[in-house]
């Protein structure tokens, strides 16, 4: 996968921790120049910091990025194609965000951040990311993460289990449109991975989640992000529209 990756650019969103920056740093590993991009500027600083020169004279970049904002968004690829004359190939969305609550007791507005992060911010990203691809002639690979409980359920997520369901019809859809200009997309199903989203869940739900997998372990991010990579890379080059889960079974 190196030589399939070197001087590759990539663009990560969600970089600053988690399956992103697992991502950002596998991806780095196998060659590629990566953007890596979060609200939390200084975790995205923090993941750049961790990589890999790339070979060649281009750097790897870090940049604030809320990607519920189309705004936010403009100005940062308006950023990376005046520095790399080029947009990115792989694009991956591993942005999200929680705010987990019985229906009963959630406010309007803890639903409506879940969505326009988790669901808007896919859209837009691949959107303008693939608008960007399609202006320069170039094809690619776009990524999303989507959840086990867009597929299960999961009690007091109704904003992100709706949301994650989302992305993977997304997903087949962009995949559609998109498949004639050579660029393919699918999404990754992450089960219980360690990261600082699943890091606040109580002790008693997480043995629950724990007895609910074949592997009887939780996983790790990395183990995610080497499917985001196949999927990101060439190996991968006629798989498109699907949605692969790493759930430990």
């Amino acid at each position: 996968m190196a030589a399939q990756l070197a001087g590759k650019l990539a663009f990560v969103t969600g970089a600053g921790s988690g399956i992103g920056r697992a991502t950002s740093k596998i991806l780095s590993r196998e060659g590629a120049i990566v953007i890596a991009v979060d609200r939390n500027v200084q975790g995205a600083q923090e993941t750049v910091a961790a990589l890999a020169k790339p070979e060649g004279d281009a750097n790897n970049a870090a940049y604030e990025m809320d990607v519920s904002s189309s705004e936010s968004i403009d100005g940062v690829l308006k950023q990376v194609l005046e520095r790399y004359k080029r947009p990115p190939t792989m694009v991956i969305n591993a942005a999200g965000i929680t705010r987990d609550n019985f229906l009963l007791k959630m406010p309007e507005s803890d639903f409506e951040a879940v969505i326009d992060v988790n669901l808007k911010g896919t859209w837009l990203i691949l959107q303008r990311f693939g608008r960007a691809m399609i202006d320069h002639g170039v094809g690619g690979s776009m990524v999303n993460v989507s959840s086990i409980v867009a597929r299960t359920g999961n009690m007091g997520q109704s904003n992100y289990s709706p949301s994650k369901a989302g992305v993977e019809a997304m997903t087949k859809v962009v995949a559609r449109e998109f498949g004639r200009y050579n660029i393919r997309v699918n999404a990754v199903v992450p089960g219980f991975i360690e990261t600082p989203m699943t890091g606040t869940v109580p002790q008693k739900v997480r043995d629950m989640m724990i007895m609910q997998c074949a592997l009887r372990r939780f996983g790790n991010p990395e183990e995610v992000a080497e499917v985001i990579a196949f999927l990101a890379s060439e190996k991968s080059s006629y798989v498109n529209g699907t949605s692969v889960e790493v759930t430990g079974g």
